[in-house]
């Protein structure tokens, strides 16, 4: 299966809007073959979510999972902190997104066509999406946390925004920097010392 090449930030298709995939398109040979290879690819980033505009195609369509490899290494208290768990393999094709609730969550996030950047970004906690499944058939999500977090970033993607629109300027550092002088602070910690309020 080839691993498609990620477009980076500069690329017009990644600031258009995406266009919705019609019911004969979903099943066809060639949007199944597209979700393997996006899938394969995503892993190869690795990711937790990959959009079609990443990949140069300006449809709605998004591949998301959060595997266990990926947070085997965090602490019990790091996942409740981010309410992060694994969440399966999924397609969400045509998604209409609901923000539920006024509780926001500030995280580091990154993006695969952002390589080795990351930011601090407000989200909202709770989500509700719905959306297609790649049978076409329809599908209703209710998230919190990490995930929710994830649905947010990939969704921004089909409606041409990045995370770079909702992250707080300031904290934009590369993920070698976090990791060596930002990782083992808390949240309020970081806003302090950049002078985020």
């Amino acid at each position: 299966m080839p691993i498609l090449p990620i477009v980076q930030a500069g690329e017009p298709v990644l600031r258009r809007q995406a266009r919705p995939l019609r019911p004969n398109e979903i099943r066809s040979r060639e949007i199944r073959e597209l979700i393997q290879h996006m899938k394969e690819t995503m892993y190869a980033a690795p990711g937790v979510g990959l959009a079609a505009p990443q990949i140069g195609k300006g449809i709605q369509l998004a591949v998301i999972e959060d595997r266990q490899e990926y947070i085997k290494d965090w602490t019990p208290e790091q996942l409740a902190d981010r309410e992060r768990k694994v969440v399966p393999f999924h397609v969400i094709i045509n998604p209409r997104i609901t923000l539920i609730g006024e509780d926001r969550v500030e995280a580091f996030e990154g993006c695969l066509s952002l390589t080795d950047l990351m930011g601090l970004t407000p989200r909202a906690r709770r989500v509700r999406v719905e959306c297609l499944d790649e049978k076409g058939e329809v599908c209703v999500i209710e998230a919190t946390g990490w995930y929710a977090r994830i649905l947010q970033h990939e969704i921004d993607h089909l409606g041409g925004k990045m995370y770079v629109d909702h992250m707080y300027p300031r904290s934009l550092m590369t993920v070698e920097n976090f990791t060596q002088h930002w990782k083992e602070m808390t949240t309020s910690e970081i806003k302090a010392a950049l002078g985020i309020t």
